[in-house]
């Protein structure tokens, strides 16, 4: 089975992040919003295939399922080429260190796929909360479990950081560290390979992890958060139903949303894969790094 050592993986990085750096807006946006739309795919099967799983067999085997199905949006970004925020965190910092594109391309980069992630992410979220999330009855529309499954994840990723304050902020940024850590190591793991089949294995054990670890993917957010929001926000009753910090917070903001989880997340997820692995690696190969 072909595969690609370390120091030519590392160097596929960087060519990769070369690459990314010469699209234009437009292209970034296009391929970013698929690419939220793909995480997103993979958030609402995990909410589904999890829902009453914590119940019935404990949180340990409900995080393992979520995290088993979670992979498809890495898989089918990285096999059809979309453009991931948390994937460019480690390839265009590649590309830059190896002085092969400018820092200011990296940050246009990081801006506008981000841009084109949270478009995307939103967008299939009110797919969910128009489609799956609702049934029909006599009283009209009303939430089913799935949906209610949405609402309890988007309330973890936010007011349990809230309650807390500060240590929650640095609790959410260390999740997030992790994440990332994870996911690029994912991005790696695919670039060694040279076939679907390894790619396919490569991306989705480290993605299992992250999911299952309970860690937090600013683009994933993108999809969960907005999700509840919309439940929450179109049909309040489910306030009392949910109780707990749902109803003490009186329903979800986009201040609870951008301050209390993709803030930290998004910092934490450029940190784990900017430092942790694309500084690391580089420095680690840069000298064996093969001739292009």
């Amino acid at each position: 089975m072909p595969f690609n050592p370390p120091a030519k993986m590392t160097l596929l990085a960087g060519t990769a992040g070369v690459y990314k750096s010469k699209l234009s807006v437009f292209q970034l946006l296009l391929r970013g919003f698929l690419a939220g739309a793909y995480i997103a795919i993979g958030g609402a099967l995990c909410t589904i295939c999890s829902t009453g799983v914590a119940t019935n067999f404990g949180a340990g085997l409900s995080s393992l399922v979520a995290g088993a199905v979670f992979p498809v949006g890495l898989i089918a970004i990285v096999l059809t080429g979309a453009e991931l925020f948390t994937g460019d965190c480690m390839l265009l910092p590649m590309a830059a260190m190896m002085r092969k594109t400018s820092w200011s391309k990296v940050l246009k980069v990081w801006l506008w796929v981000y841009v084109g992630n949270v478009i995307g992410s939103v967008f299939y979220a009110y797919l969910m909360v128009a489609g799956p999330f609702v049934t029909g009855g006599e009283a009209g529309l009303a939430v089913n479990a799935f949906g209610m499954r949405a609402i309890d994840i988007a309330v973890a990723k936010t007011l349990p950081y809230k309650m807390v304050g500060a240590a929650g902020l640095w609790s959410c940024f260390m999740k997030a560290i992790g994440c990332n850590f994870l996911v690029n190591i994912a991005i790696l793991l695919a670039l060694t390979a040279d076939n679907v089949v390894g790619k396919f294995f490569g991306i989705w054990f480290p993605i299992m992890a992250f999911v299952s670890s309970g860690f937090e993917h600013s683009v994933a957010n993108m999809y969960f958060i907005p999700a509840g929001m919309m439940l929450v926000d179109k049909y309040p009753e489910v306030i009392g139903e949910v109780g707990g910090l749902l109803a003490h917070f009186g329903g979800l903001s986009l201040i609870d949303m951008w301050y209390w989880n993709e803030l930290p997340a998004t910092l934490g997820n450029i940190v784990g894969g900017f430092i942790f692995i694309g500084v690391f690696y580089f420095f680690a190969f840069r000298k064996e790094l093969p001739k292009e």
